[in-house]
């Protein structure tokens, strides 16, 4: 029926924006919270092996590409161009394909919001692994970014499992 599948494509693409906007919305919030209420790598322990600092990073993921801030806006808006252009493809599957392309969408737009604002991206979330082992502070986009790749990669390998029409028992 051309009308049902008309309404499902609506309603996930309305799925699609809710949750873009929500991470985007959350990551905004929480970035000007930290910049106005911690002064620049100011800590403040929260709970256990969590802290709560305000860095400048001026690079992508890992401190990689430090100080490329035009390089890192062009590959941010090529991205989110091809996210853009891979909802067209994932919006007539299911649910996961369609919420892990919006929760990295969200995420990528809120770091570019940062980075052509102010030319650096606003992190603040530090966790302690062990000893004076600390996993790189990061914030709610890059954790939006994260968990959304992870549900892509999930979603891509159940999607192969479904296009041939056998199981991974079958394919060994």
């Amino acid at each position: 029926m051309p009308g049902v599948d008309r309404q499902d494509s609506w309603w996930r693409g309305g799925l699609f924006l809710l949750i873009a906007a929500c991470v985007v919305a959350l990551d905004q919030v929480t970035k000007l919270w930290v910049r106005s209420t911690l002064t620049l790598y100011e800590t403040v322990p929260v709970f256990g092996r969590l802290s709560l600092t305000n860095v400048r990073n001026t690079g992508s993921a890992f401190g990689l590409f430090v100080n490329q801030a035009f390089l890192l806006t062009l590959i941010a808006v090529v991205g989110v161009i091809a996210i853009l252009l891979f909802y067209r493809y994932f919006s007539k599957s299911s649910m996961l394909g369609v919420s892990s392309l919006s929760l990295v969408f969200g995420g990528a737009v809120g770091n570019l919001i940062d980075r052509l604002r102010f030319g650096y991206v606003t992190d603040f979330i530090l966790v302690r692994l062990w000893g004076d082992f600390y996993w790189p502070t990061f914030n709610v986009a890059d954790s939006a970014i994260s968990i959304g790749s992870i549900m892509l990669v999930v979603f891509i390998f159940l999607s192969f499992g479904k296009s041939d029409g056998r199981t991974s028992k079958d394919r060994s």
